[in-house]
């Protein structure tokens, strides 16, 4: 029950006899594994922003500027899509070309 509850893996070293279980254990678990995940994500979230912020500045400097719109989309864009542009760099002439490496 404890490990549903607190989403842990408990190991049967953590039962002190029968089904009983250390709380305390099963917390610390918890409290671990969500910072762990909250790391990672935040790790993510910081490089889709460095890669969104990074290629707008390019983009501005290849095209010119950049219209309300496009840089709304390409700061709603993800990490794979903002990949795909980046490697398609050298292929963009127009924001229409952006527009339609993004779809």
């Amino acid at each position: 029950m404890a490990a549903i509850f607190t989403h842990t893996d408990i190991k049967e070293e953590d039962l002190l006899g029968g089904d009983e279980i250390n709380m305390c254990v099963a917390m610390n678990q918890l409290f671990q594994r969500m910072r762990n995940e909250g790391e990672s994500i935040g790790i993510e979230k910081g490089r889709q922003e460095e890669k969104q912020s990074t290629l707008k500045e390019l983009l501005k400097v290849k095209l010119g500027t950049l219209s309300s719109p496009l840089e709304k989309q390409l700061t709603e864009t993800s990490l794979e899509k903002l990949n795909e542009l980046t490697l398609n760099f050298f292929n963009i002439n127009s924001e229409e070309d952006v527009l339609n490496l993004m779809n």
